[in-house]
């Protein structure tokens, strides 16, 4: 049987050409007036997921070519 793509999962991350793995920093949508200025500048960035997903990763994603 063929493996399929979690839709669920690729909407929500990139995958950059050298095969990282980015997403959209969690916990932006509301309620960020109480939080620090730090904070609010961190949110901004994306970030990457770390090296132990990368199995999980390539099981839910199988047609992409993560490294």
């Amino acid at each position: 049987m063929k493996q399929k793509t979690h839709k669920a999962l690729s909407k929500r991350v990139k995958i950059t050409g050298r095969g990282k793995v980015i997403k959209r920093t969690a916990g932006q949508d509301h309620f960020n007036s109480r939080e620090r200025g730090n904070t609010t500048r961190n949110k901004r960035s994306d970030k990457t997921f770390i090296a132990a997903k990368k199995t999980t990763l390539k099981a839910l994603l199988p047609k992409t070519h993560l490294k």
